[in-house]
């Protein structure tokens, strides 16, 4: 795996040019119960202007190439326990192609996903469509763990996750639920990592694991509000990569206080396009963002920091893989985040479901495509789990190559949920 000074030296050389999840209405205002936004989806919210100028020692002014870090997988694979490889050669194909989805549930019964989770293994959930009270949360969330599989006499629990980002991208409100401000405003805050503690205890007590925030995505003054997935509902950090750094590390170092993993977003950043990759398919193509740019600082801070999943979103970027979007873009998942910045924990999709930036692409063969360098596909459509399994399991099947991979990105998920104490043998 190359290290930093290796991807100088390849920089230097001329080598270094080579976007929640979200089914949103256009009208923020709208109580979409079909599909609601999340990640990258059209919120509403107050645009504030940026006044953060620190940094802390981790927010470098410089590029993400400024100082080393850590080291990726060995080239064979994911390291494993005992335990997770138990649980993982336990596991029959269909059951190791579920713990790489997840899947959306809209407010309504508990029950709603026990199919996909007992006929596909599905490994994870999000609750979306602006579920209410943390009581009803809290025991949706105990049944599903309760329904999570067995595996060789091991429970497997669930990933079981919300888009609590602040202003009007936050799936869980009411009582026992904190109204949370926009980025823009948590960056004024002066003590923000110990506010999102008690953002994260709110989700712990729901029965919630992993947060689909921070937005690490930096969007430059001069877009500001044009910028449609981000700036135009302030929910950024701030106009710098320092400023976005500063807010997201403090953040996501909040949220693992209160025992809630967060999921450093978009990857590598849609502070630059004027579309929302959720509703459109154009206005959607960085063509400034290049293998060593400043906007990557943010994530190559949180990585650093200790944030075990990263999103990956689905705008393009011309002058590192022309039109490809970027979590099919193994340049960029395996390029950019593995190798370059050296991040070996669970890469996610942003959404697939129902997102137009996809919409061309197969459903089977979007999670087959990111699954050739991420580990998890995040569907805002449930129905579109059996598909999804029924393409991993066949490719995995006929292909050695992608088999591999399907075992790398179960090692990482199972590891991520053995750190979490969802997975516990004997």
């Amino acid at each position: 795996m190359p290290t930093r000074a290796s991807h100088l030296t390849r920089a230097a050389a001329g080598l270094a040019v080579l976007a929640l999840v979200g089914c949103a209405s256009d009208d923020p205002g709208t109580d979409d119960t079909s599909s609601s936004s999340t990640s990258s989806s059209t919120p509403s919210s107050t645009s504030a202007e940026d006044t953060t100028s620190a940094t802390s020692s981790s927010a470098a002014t410089s590029s993400p190439s400024s100082s080393a870090r850590s080291t990726a997988a060995p080239a064979d694979g994911p390291e494993a326990s005992a335990c997770v490889e138990q649980v993982r050669d336990a596991m029959t194909p269909t059951q190791q192609a579920g713990q790489l989805l997840m899947a959306a549930m809209q407010p309504g019964p508990a029950t709603t996903l026990d199919g996909p989770i007992g006929a596909q293994g599905l490994g994870s959930m999000l609750y979306l469509g602006g579920w209410q009270e943390s009581a009803t949360v809290a025991a949706a969330s105990k049944h599903l763990q309760d329904v999570s599989p067995t595996v060789d006499g091991t429970k497997v629990g669930m990933l079981v996750a919300a888009d609590q980002e602040g202003g009007e991208v936050q799936q869980l409100t009411g009582s026992g639920f904190t109204s949370m401000p926009t980025g823009l405003e948590q960056a004024q805050d002066p003590d923000l990592r110990a506010s999102a503690k008690g953002w994260g205890t709110e989700l712990k007590q729901a029965g919630v694991n992993v947060n689909l925030a921070p937005t690490a995505d930096t969007v430059p003054s001069e877009i500001g509000t044009a910028n449609e997935p981000i700036g135009k509902w302030g929910r950024q950090y701030g106009s710098t990569p320092q400023a976005a750094s500063k807010g997201a590390v403090a953040f996501g170092q909040g949220m693992q206080d209160a025992g809630v993993e967060p999921t450093v977003k978009h990857f590598p950043g849609l502070g630059r396009i004027t579309g929302n990759t959720d509703l459109r398919d154009t206005g959607i193509t960085d063509s400034t963002m290049t293998r060593d740019d400043a906007h990557l600082t943010p994530f190559a801070d949180s990585i650093e920091a200790g944030t075990k999943i990263v999103m990956v979103g689905s705008a393009h970027y011309s002058k590192i893989d022309g039109e490809t979007p970027a979590l099919f873009s193994r340049k960029i998942v395996d390029g950019m985040l593995r190798d370059d910045l050296g991040f070996d924990g669970v890469v996610i999709t942003d959404d697939v479901g129902a997102a137009k930036a996809v919409a061309a692409t197969p459903v089977g063969e979007r999670a087959t495509r990111f699954i050739s360098g991420g580990d998890i596909v995040l569907t805002a459509e449930p129905a579109q789990v059996p598909t999804m399994v029924s393409a991993i399991e066949a490719k995995a099947k006929g292909d050695a190559a992608f088999g591999k991979q399907v075992t790398a990105s179960v090692t990482r998920v199972l590891t991520l949920k053995e750190d979490m104490g969802l997975l516990r043998c004997g």
